[in-house]
């Protein structure tokens, strides 16, 4: 009789965290820095119990296969809902579906190519040497609700929808963006410097229209709010200011 152990399948400890091939795109590491960044305070009030994760670049293992690397798709961007985003206190080195049972509600793939890869409908049986289509899996085999192709080149988006089991091309807002409506927030293409580079970045907006701001950008904000003040207050006589109860020193 085969053991209970012998069964057990493997978890992200036990399965390769990276298929050695390097990254295609100089943007894509601070796209997806942008991307968790700016969206950090609307999860931390959906999850107040700080139970989601999420992935940049890092594998999604939704089967097993010899070798495990060939079960694995890394999406450059996901976000998953309600799992915590350590495992025994450790970090992942990978998402196990087959561990978890809760697919990503989105799955962000930037385009170095002509997009033929992120489009890619292959299924397992039509597969040459066990390769599937990226398409094909997050639809068919992980099920995830949105999916948003970012071509850099071209500085657009495609958002896919699951609607039925079958992915439906959304279509834009009358802001050019595309709503997210678990999440509350809109995802389109901004135009502005980031990081040092002036280039189309994909960015979230609230459902009000309003950019979702990094930590960074925030701060600038706040700054140029305290600038303003100050230099009202400047143009305020020494009466004036100590009627207000301002010590006009203070303003140095």
């Amino acid at each position: 009789m085969t053991s209970l152990s012998a069964l057990t399948l493997p978890d992200h400890t036990q399965l390769p965290d990276s298929d050695g091939t390097f990254v295609k795109n100089w943007q894509e590491h601070p796209q997806s820095i942008l991307l968790t960044d700016s969206i950090k305070l609307v999860l931390e009030e959906l999850h107040s119990d700080s139970r989601y994760c999420i992935g940049q670049d890092l594998g999604i293992y939704w089967r097993l296969t010899d070798p495990p690397e060939k079960g694995a798709e890394a999406p450059d961007w996901f976000y998953v809902p309600n799992v915590p985003p350590t495992l025994d206190g450790r970090m992942r080195r990978s998402y196990v579906l087959w561990k978890e049972y809760v697919a990503p509600l989105i799955v962000l793939e930037f385009v170095s190519g002509d997009g033929s890869e992120e489009r890619d409908k292959t299924p397992p049986s039509q597969g040459e040497g066990g390769n599937v289509g990226k398409f094909w899996i997050y639809e068919q085999a992980i099920r995830v609700p949105y999916y948003g192709i970012y071509e850099v080149a071209k500085a657009q988006v495609e958002v896919y929808h699951l609607i039925d089991n079958t992915y439906q091309l959304m279509s834009a807002n009358e802001r050019g963006h595309y709503p997210i409506a678990p999440l509350g927030v809109e995802l389109g293409i901004w135009q502005g410097l980031y990081q040092n580079a002036e280039l189309p970045w994909l960015r979230w907006w609230d459902a009000q229209g309003n950019l979702l701001l990094t930590g960074e950008e925030s701060a600038d904000v706040e700054r140029q709010k305290r600038e303003r003040i100050v230099e009202k207050l400047r143009s305020l006589s020494a009466e004036q200011l100590n009627a207000l109860g301002i010590d006009p020193e203070m303003l140095d």
